[in-house]
């Protein structure tokens, strides 16, 4: 088994009760069953709020938030009062590993930092490029096609030289990430590997290119689950800025770590492509604090798997998103 971690993973440090958003609102905890055994059998008062708190759905457990958005486990010192009286080992697998992420194929595993936390979005986007850390242990047998996922692992690898290359602009990084992407999806499906043209890519893309307004893109969003009134109100405001600043390209590189091999589940690489340019666009467009912004569309986005399925499939059905009026927008 190979693991792989971006070199900051290890850096995490949860802000507690410093932290400026929380973890612990806005969202409904999912328990899993050793967790919810353990909090169905606990004694005392924990025990019995726990019970009181916990619901039950199609055979899964929750903390369902209170009226004021809170998680019912969350004390005023913005601490968990599970954590505070029985230890960090009794919270709930959600609870403990958040804002880790960890993709399991088997025969190697990647973690990651998860940018819905706004201690972790500071680390993601202020980290410079930098190879990935491995360590081995033994153990683990690959789950997957294995000429698609060494595919993918190349095309992932040349994603993020491209964001990299500092030869072309943030936006002109995103619109060569976009045709890269569609000539990888060529090489997923069975077809011939040619060499990447940098240059004439960008040129294409320059002619695909057409008028765009970023309201377009708003409107899709406001059709989407909405978590918070928070969200919908940053939406309703409208775009702000179509500005793409250097802040995109650790932001973009996050997306397509984290995204590129899923498509090894279902062979759609184009839709993440897209999902990384629309959501950096949509970031830049909503404006205010980048970190900020980026945090909070994390949480209401990357933390719907409605949300997320919404934008791979309206990568190809929405009007809103079509390759010209994305390019419009990083390029006119």
């Amino acid at each position: 088994m190979i693991i792989r971690k971006p070199a900051y993973y290890d850096d995490f440090r949860c802000l507690a009760g410093s932290c400026p958003d929380s973890c612990c609102k806005e969202w409904d905890v999912l328990v899993d069953d050793a967790s919810a055994a353990r909090y169905l059998a606990m004694e005392g008062q924990l025990g019995d709020a726990l019970r009181r708190v916990m619901y039950e759905e199609d055979g899964q457990y929750y903390f369902a938030i209170q009226p004021d958005r809170r998680c019912p486990m969350w004390r005023d010192d913005g601490l968990c009062r599970i954590q505070a009286e029985r230890g960090e080992e009794m919270l709930c697998r959600t609870c403990r590993d958040f804002p880790r992420l960890t993709h399991d194929y088997g025969d190697f595993m990647e973690r990651q930092l998860e940018l819905s936390c706004p201690e972790a979005a500071r680390i993601i986007l202020s980290a410079p490029p930098a190879p990935w850390i491995t360590e081995e242990q033994p153990g683990g047998e690959g789950e997957y096609d294995t000429d698609a996922m060494e595919c993918l692992l190349k095309i992932r690898e040349d994603a993020l030289a491209i964001l990299d290359d500092c030869r072309f602009s943030p936006a002109q990084a995103l619109a060569l990430l976009l045709i890269h992407g569609y000539r990888g999806q060529e090489v997923l499906d069975g077809g011939d590997e040619e060499p990447f043209d940098p240059a004439a890519a960008l040129a294409l893309a320059e002619e695909l290119a057409c008028g765009a307004d970023g309201a377009d893109i708003i409107g899709f969003f406001l059709g989407l689950e909405i978590l918070t009134p928070g969200w919908q109100e940053r939406l309703e405001g409208g775009w702000q800025s179509a500005a793409i600043s250097e802040r995109c390209r650790p932001l973009a590189r996050y997306f397509v770590e984290r995204y590129y091999l899923q498509a090894v589940s279902d062979y759609d690489l184009v839709g993440r492509v897209k999902l990384v340019v629309i959501s950096c666009l949509l970031i830049t467009g909503l404006g205010g604090d980048f970190i900020q912004t980026a945090q909070v569309y994390s949480k209401e986005i990357e933390n719907s798997t409605d949300n997320v399925e919404a934008i791979l499939d309206g990568a190809y059905s929405s009007p809103a998103l079509t390759d010209a009026k994305l390019l419009g927008l990083l390029l006119k």
